[in-house]
This record gives structure tokens, sequence and C-alpha cells, in this order.
């Protein structure tokens, strides 16, 4: 958010009327609630899980798996 500055004598008139229209945005948004995610009803996540504990175990193996293929995929071209 930027900082507005008193300018008064050497702004134009649309220079302050969009100085001011930017304040009035600025005070508009302070009062609105500040939610964490923009969404006001959470009726979208019924019906979702949680991650479990041994979702770390799932992306090891996935990063495993990923690594050995490369590797064998490297053996064979070197070979021939």
């Amino acid at each position: 958010m930027g900082l507005f500055v008193k300018q008064e004598e050497n702004r134009t008139e649309l220079q302050q009327r969009i100085a001011k229209d930017l304040q009035d945005r600025v005070a508009e948004r302070a009062k609105k609630p500040d939610l964490p995610d923009g969404v006001d009803d959470s009726q979208y996540i019924q019906g979702t899980k949680r991650t479990t504990s041994l979702a770390w175990l799932w992306i090891l193996i996935i990063v495993v798996a990923i690594g050995l293929s490369i590797w064998l995929m490297s053996l064979r071209l070197a070979k021939g």
C-alpha cells in the first residue's frame, strides 16, 4: 500500500480527485473484514479430507521413484 504525501500546493484538480479516490478506496478496504483466503463461505471444503501424517512418506516414495527411473535411463543410454 502506498503512502499519501501531502503536496496540496503543486497538485492539479485531476491529481487531487485521483488522490481522494485512492484514499476512499483504502478506507473502504480497511472497513471490510480481512478473510485469509477471500472466501466468506466454507461450503466448498465439505466432503474433503485432511492430509494424513504419512503424506511426507508418499512424497519421498515418488521422489525416489523418479530419481531411480532417471538413473536407470542414464545407465541404459550410457550402454548404447
